[in-house]
């Protein structure tokens, strides 16, 4: 399976009329707060089902099951009335969520008491949060049994989870990103999960962080806290707006740094939580110090959401130049490129090396007092991305008919000596045609826009790193949602959000915000002819290149800064 964010929108149920007026929730029942609700910190509306009737078939104790899985207060204890006795202590409904599309249906299986409930499944929620999506027509069964109870109809052998509406669930869960760092502990890196947005939330982050990173990210991102930590009791209080962490003996033993970096994540992870301004960490219910009371030394503060510089860097009469203000100037000590035709430029942040496509073709790379040296002569690369280590990346097919993605790291390399090559060939990218690979600004992930058959797929993959730092391998992807259209280009706009667009000679193209949160893409105005696109720090620094210039978009339109350069694009 591969995992991605999902859609979710959240209303506020504080009174049933104000629910009139949210997304719906496809079930019958009320919807509404419990008397202690002010005290819980979630905006997930309740929704309070009803229990078994007396004489229900077992097609309706089935349907009342299932639909009463959203009512999730109070450990989900309505939907255990439908159980037999020994499953109504023994099921775990948190350990898997089916969100399903339209409606599920109750089908007999032909054997005595034993049905099956099929869906058309959308999503697949685990225990950690951690979400994976499924196309349309992805049909689910979950086998159920029934015995009689006391006359009554039961159900008595089921998988743990729940399985609710999408409606349902874009009421009650909401997107929440938990923090990892990259391998270095120098930047924080989000990994996003699904929980419902209730008073349980602070004990899901916790446990989500305690369990590690999404497979996705798994070996690429690094956590402090050591293996084994759990929670010492099954709740997260929030006191006087501090969430109170109370860890197993592991965070004792480990060293004040690290504790320093546990907290870190800590408190970046539940900046979600509008309740919570800071973060107990503690052990056995005493608070744990994080400076080492003899030297008082304090870890660096880890970077949350790496920024670029202002410029960009671009072409202009033929050479690579670096593009702020409206103005172009030249990049000190860099020789002339002219000669080999450069397109789709990037730049590493340091501005230690630069890299273009060349009308050659192939793959170049260029550091400051050295000439252009030639990486890849490939007919068919996708344009470069500089990672903030200095490796160049770029995709093209392989010499066996497959995919590669390979990454160069020229800078350091003495003028003539060989430069450090991988080459990655995922099985996930067999029979795909690479648009675009771009590296994230902590290093840690790459955004990979492909197509086959006339579909573009958006996914974002771990980079696997070996000692010395080189590419070994990109993770199974997540897929992110693009819809229909067909992208060209993708950049990062921050480290939860990327720009996607098109490309045209004349025709009008909608770029569009992608989101890690989930969510339909928010579409940017149209602009004719867009060749190029590129994003600064956040949707407010969003440009484009046409045949009649520099374009940014400026709220909701697109303001010309004037002609005179070509495809600028920003450090990455």
């Amino acid at each position: 399976m591969t995992r991605r964010p999902l859609a979710v929108v959240v209303c506020l149920a504080v009174l049933l009329a104000v629910l009139a007026g949210c997304a719906r929730m496809p079930t019958t029942g009320p919807v509404g707060r419990s008397e202690d609700s002010a005290l819980t910190g979630g905006n997930a509306p309740q929704y309070i089902p009803p229990g078994p009737r007396d004489g229900a078939s077992p097609q309706s104790i089935i349907e009342g099951f299932f639909n009463a899985g959203s009512g999730y207060q109070n450990d989900f204890t309505v939907a255990r009335q439908f159980l037999a006795p020994a499953n109504a202590v023994s099921w775990k409904p948190s350990q898997r969520t089916l969100v399903y599309r339209g409606s599920a249906t109750v089908v007999p299986t032909g054997r005595e008491n034993e049905y099956r409930y099929e869906l058309d499944l959308a999503y697949s929620v685990d225990v950690d949060g951690v979400a994976t999506p499924f196309p349309p027509g992805t049909r689910e069964s979950i086998d159920v049994s029934l015995s009689s109870v006391d006359g009554q109809w039961r159900v008595s052998k089921l998988p743990d989870g729940t399985a609710i509406p999408e409606e349902t669930f874009k009421v009650l869960y909401k997107a929440f990103p938990v923090y990892f760092f990259d391998p270095s502990f120098a930047t924080l890196v989000p990994d996003v999960r699904w929980f419902i947005d209730n008073s349980g939330v602070a004990k899901s982050l916790v446990s989500a962080l305690l369990a590690g990173p999404a497979p996705y990210l798994r070996s690429a991102v690094a956590s402090a806290f050591p293996p084994g930590t759990r929670l010492e009791r099954e709740s997260v209080p929030i006191v006087d707006s501090m969430a109170q962490v109370d860890l197993t003996s592991e965070v004792r033993d480990a060293s004040f740094t690290d504790r320093q970096r546990m907290h870190g994540q800590l408190v970046r992870s539940f900046s979600g939580i509008s309740s919570v301004v800071g973060v107990s960490l503690r052990s056995n219910q005493s608070e744990v110090a994080l400076v080492d009371p003899s030297t008082g030394g304090q870890a660096p503060a880890p970077t949350v959401d790496p920024r670029v510089p202002a410029w960009q860097v671009a072409v202009a009469g033929g050479e690579l130049v670096l593009y702020a203000d409206r103005q172009a100037s030249r990049v000190d000590a860099l020789r002339s490129v002219a000669s080999f035709g450069p397109e789709h430029p990037a730049a590493a942040p340091s501005q230690g090396v630069f890299a273009f496509i060349g009308s050659g073709p192939g793959l170049y790379s260029i550091v400051p007092n050295q000439p252009a040296r030639l990486l890849d002569a490939r007919t068919r690369l996708s344009p470069p991305s500089v990672g903030p280590d200095g490796w160049v990346w770029s995709a093209g097919p392989g010499g066996d008919g497959g995919t590669e993605v390979i990454a160069f790291r020229p800078q350091g390399v003495a003028e003539g000596a060989d430069v450090p090559k991988a080459v990655l060939e995922p099985a996930w990218l067999a029979g795909r045609v690479i648009e675009h690979v771009r590296v994230s600004r902590d290093g840690t992930r790459a955004l990979v826009l492909s197509t086959s058959g006339g579909q573009t797929v958006l996914q974002l993959a771990g980079i696997l790193r070996g000692p010395d730092g080189a590419p070994r391998e990109l993770t199974a992807p997540i897929t992110l949602s693009v819809g229909q259209e067909q992208y060209r280009r993708v950049v990062w706009v921050d480290d939860m959000t990327v720009l996607a667009s098109g490309l045209s000679s004349s025709d009008p193209v909608t770029p569009a915000l992608i989101s890690l949160r989930g969510g339909e893409p928010r579409q940017l105005p149209p602009l004719n002819g867009i060749h190029s696109v590129s994003a600064g720090n956040g949707d407010q620094e969003v440009y484009a290149q046409t045949g009649a210039g520099v374009f940014q978009l400026v709220r909701n339109s697109w303001v010309e800064l004037g002609k005179g350069v070509e495809a600028p694009s920003f450090a990455g």
